[in-house]
């Protein structure tokens, strides 16, 4: 309908970028939002082809495209994170893959029909999962860092075996059939291989070692690293096609595993890259997919087929692979039944199509219906059931947001104890040992350690909570906290007690941009708060209620009372800032610090002299 390649473009932009919007909005899966926006405004309505308007550029846009994206997964995958899950990890990428493999090949087979040479290629790329669907969904699902761990490892390692496996599978083939392919074709093939996982090692060390030593300025250090990513898949592919997945991924390994600040500064970068170009890619296959593709997927074989790899060869691949390890039948479970196929699945799919049957195989012609099938019917069933699945087997995180409060004082301990009374999920942290000892013995959860080191990443799981209260001593503390997980938590969920007037006095210019939202009010600064725990004031909750509304609760309480904040029906806790806006329904129940009965007496008598 429109044949405007910049129309075109901009409407894939859009709608993968709306997609997700919308995802986070209604609570869905992004990648089935993304999916069903590409078909509306593909084969269905038939506004776009991005196959067909791009042309040449659509296979290299995409392969790059996945290329980034594996790279910016592999960059996450430091060994120090599965120290207790290496057995299990290793297990379920060998043995269990290949499992996955022939079970998966079998199941083509004999239930989708094709014959054996293209079950097998099909059934290696089909172990596939990737961080283009399984990041999403883990960030959905607040998983508990275990399962967690063991499905992102498992998805970006798997990704290039399931390509190289399919790769194999097809290379036997031409052995057996083309008398022009001898076994040197399958040396070639393994020292092809061998050639990409060292071009990525050495790629890695040598930019990690440019980085360390300052060679690379830090205002290009991301353009370079992109621009040696593609370079490391584009040498490797020339040397064998799709191989160059293997290299970036070996390549985001080694860096990751090296340790480097820089690594760390530009993640939130490339993870922004990397949800642009999942948005942009899910639109632009789904969008290129022809109707009689989608008419086809309803063939009772193809939907045999995938039942079967949902229910039986995953489920079994899974607990075969992981007898004798130390996953409980809850983690065996939940890893057994989220698989879902993504992009590498898609793209490579249409790739072995096309060579399969130009080696002869008519069989072949119905392996793009089954790879959407399988995509689209893992992305649906594991997209909408993670959450579900995870809570029945208790292996996801309460659904109450949680609070990290960093700084250990008196004001801080109350606070703390009085959240875990009215359930919101509560951790304490400061590097003192001193500073937590009293939170202890009340039972308040702590974490002794520095929250910006890089070892409490791997020591302090942070998925259950969504906002950071910094009280210490030290303002500019406070405020380096609140700036450090801004791009992950957001400045709305990031606050900071306020200071003496004179505390740090060089930071007032800079508290709009710099530092999280002021608890409170300026005249309640953190010495203030600490004096009047000190001094007796306790916390108190008091439920809002059709018959006892706000208004009558603030004319009751006394004037010396600090509001502190208000816990919704939905058990999300808010604290009062500065420039609070007051909306309070019945059901709220609202915490505030007061005098004690004997202080409130005592204030009375004063009153009452005057």
């Amino acid at each position: 309908m429109f044949n405007s390649l910049l129309f075109t473009a901009m409407l894939v932009v859009f709608l993968g970028i709306l997609s997700q919007w919308l995802s986070w909005r209604i609570r869905m899966p992004a990648i089935v939002v993304m999916s069903v926006a590409g078909i509306i405004v593909g084969p269905v309505l038939g506004f776009i082809n991005p196959e067909q308007e791009f042309g040449d550029l659509y296979g290299p846009i995409i392969s790059m495209a996945v290329a980034i994206i594996l790279f910016e997964g592999s960059l996450q995958l430091d060994f120090r994170e599965i120290r207790d899950l290496g057995r299990p990890v290793f297990r379920i990428v060998t043995f269990g893959a290949f499992l996955a493999w022939i079970l998966g090949s079998l199941t083509a087979h004999y239930i989708a029909g094709l014959s054996l040479p293209v079950a097998f290629v099909i059934g290696g790329l089909f172990i596939v999962t990737g961080p283009t669907v399984i990041l999403p969904l883990l960030r959905q699902a607040k998983l508990k860092p275990r399962p967690a761990k063991i499905l992102k490892w498992e998805g970006i390692i798997v990704d290039p075996f399931g390509v190289l496996i399919a790769l194999f599978a097809f290379q036997i083939i031409l052995f057996f059939v083309d008398e022009a392919v001898t076994f040197t074709n399958l040396l070639l093939f393994f020292g092809a291989a061998a050639f990409a996982t060292v071009l990525g090692w050495v790629l890695g060390r040598g930019m990690g070692w440019m980085f360390e030593k300052g060679y690379i300025p830090e205002f290009l250090k991301s353009p370079v690293l992109f621009a040696v990513v593609l370079f490391c898949f584009s040498i490797a592919d020339e040397v064998m096609h799709e191989t160059g997945l293997l290299s970036v991924t070996a390549m985001g390994m080694t860096m990751a595993n090296m340790h480097i600040s820089s690594i760390s500064d530009m993640r939130h970068f490339k993870e922004n890259i990397s949800v642009l170009l999942i948005s942009t890619i899910f639109i632009m296959l789904t969008a290129s997919l022809q109707v009689e593709t989608l008419l086809e997927i309803f063939n009772p074989r193809i939907i045999g087929y995938v039942v079967l790899m949902l229910l039986i060869v995953r489920p079994l691949s899974i607990w075969l692979s992981t007898i004798g390890t130390d996953l409980s039948w809850q983690e065996r479970t939940l890893v057994g039944w989220i698989a879902p196929r993504g992009i590498v699945a898609l793209t490579v799919s249409g790739y072995f199509a096309s060579v399969l049957l130009e080696t002869g195989f008519e069989d072949a012609e119905i392996l793009t219906a089954l790879t959407f099938a399988l995509v689209f019917s893992t992305v649906v069933a594991h997209g909408f059931s993670i959450g579900w699945v995870a809570k029945k087997l208790k292996l996801a995180n309460d659904d109450r947001p949680g609070m990290i409060i960093v700084g250990g004082n008196a004001f801080t301990r109350g606070l703390s104890a009085i959240l875990q009374e009215v359930k919101v999920p509560v951790i304490l942290v400061d590097s003192t040992w001193r500073n937590l000892a009293p939170a202890r013995q009340r039972g308040v959860p702590t974490f002794h350690g520095e929250l910006l080191s890089e070892q409490t990443e791997y020591k302090l799981d942070m998925t259950p909570y969504e906002a950071i209260i910094a009280a210490t001593s030290l303002d500019s503390y406070n405020a380096l906290v609140c700036s450090t997980f801004t791009p992950s938590i957001g400045r709305k969920h990031l606050f900071q007690v306020s200071m003496e007037k004179n505390h740090d006095a060089d930071l007032e210019g800079l508290r709009h941009t710099v530092g999280g939202r002021i608890l409170f009010d300026e005249k309640a600064t953190l010495q203030e708060l600490i004096r009047r725990v000190e001094s007796g004031h306790v916390f108190r909750r008091t439920q809002i209620t059709e018959q006892y509304s706000f208004e009558q609760y603030k004319e009751e309480i006394n004037g010396d009372d600090l509001l502190i904040g208000v816990l919704n029906k939905t058990g999300h806790f808010e604290p009062f800032v500065k420039d609070w806006e007051e909306v309070i329904n019945p059901g709220d129940t609202l915490i505030r610090l007061t005098s004690s009965t004997k202080e409130a007496e005592k204030a009375k008598q004063k009153q009452n002299e005057k």
